[in-house]
């Protein structure tokens, strides 16, 4: 499926989610990603998942561009009952210690791979959220994240010392690029372009979706393909707003964050392709890193998280366990 079709699709869902509402009740989806980013089209999916299997009893309806808060916001807002959905990435890591996990360098090689964690360990992270109050409907994603930046290319660790590197607010993230030699500065990504644009900060780091979607390719000169971490992205809800929902409704939605796995991690493939193209069209100079210099420069934030996250390295060890199996 080519980009201009994923795109097409994401539009119409978001005409399907957005009207006038005839249904009993009416959710709200805030997230952060920008038109044409592989979370519109994401959220997009579960709406219209939810608004067919729930027709007349919920219409779910999508906000995207932090235009309901940024993702901080978001989670608070979920639990006052502001905003019903939210679809949280690398900031769930301060959310609960797990989700640190994510965070490992190169911990997650691949979809499949994140298949078996989530069906491993997926009642270990249910567990985490419900303790701060929040349940997950389903695992959709962000993606392999790579380093874009306005001083030089990236082929080695060593050769992001001293670079303004905007973090999302994640305190795994920062560790890492500290580790790294980089300056990590956390922002929201909201105000992400701006901060490029200005020379407030050199570079950042995310999936090409959300690269392209929010134009850095317009105020960057360079692209170092690192893949450095794979985030997931939560369908999240407040947990006891949720148990309040009659049960069919609970049931429904559920079925829909699960249903919809498969169609985002299609679009999310296809996006990786379609996507490194339109950033080198944009006339952004791409190089391949040095994944093993960095795999390899990695290692004390896992000696970090296994000795100061209680189950900490048993977590590491049951995702390594599961990442290559026949």
């Amino acid at each position: 499926m080519k980009l201009k079709t994923l795109l097409a699709s994401a539009a119409m869902s978001a005409l399907l989610v957005s009207g006038a509402s005839a249904a009993d009740m009416v959710m709200k989806f805030g997230h952060v990603g920008a038109p044409g980013s592989l979370f519109e089209s994401s959220a997009n999916a579960f709406a219209a998942c939810v608004n067919d299997k729930l027709s007349g009893k919920v219409e779910v309806q999508t906000f995207g561009s932090s235009q309901l808060g940024k993702d901080q916001e978001l989670l608070q807002k979920l639990k006052l009952g502001q905003v019903d959905f939210a679809l949280p990435s690398s900031v769930m890591s301060s959310v609960a210690d797990v989700f640190g996990v994510f965070e490992m360098p190169y911990i997650i090689q691949d979809r499949e791979h994140m298949k078996r964690v989530q069906a491993e360990l997926g009642a270990t992270f249910q567990e985490a959220a419900a303790s701060k109050g929040y349940k997950i409907i389903g695992y959709f994603e962000n993606g392999f994240r790579h380093i874009t930046n306005n001083v030089r290319p990236i082929n080695m660790p060593a050769d992001l010392d001293g670079i303004k590197l905007r973090t999302p607010k994640g305190a795994w993230r920062v560790k890492m690029f500290k580790l790294y030699g980089a300056n990590p500065t956390p922002m929201a990504f909201s105000e992400v372009f701006t901060a490029l644009q200005t020379g407030v900060i050199d570079g950042q780091e995310n999936p090409y979706a959300q690269i392209a979607s929010a134009k850095f390719q317009e105020v960057q000169k360079y692209l170092s393909i690192t893949g450095h971490v794979y985030t997931p992205a939560y369908v999240l809800v407040s947990k006891s707003h949720f148990d309040k929902l009659p049960e069919d409704v609970q049931a429904g939605i559920e079925a829909c964050g699960s249903e919809t796995q498969a169609k985002v991690y299609e679009t999310a493939a296809q996006l990786e392709t379609d996507l490194l193209k339109v950033i080198k069209d944009a006339g952004v100079e791409v190089n391949e890193a040095d994944k093993a210099a960095f795999v390899e420069a990695s290692k004390p934030i896992y000696d970090e998280f296994g000795s100061s996250v209680e189950g900490g390295q048993a977590l590491i060890d049951k995702v390594l366990s599961l990442a290559k199996q026949s």
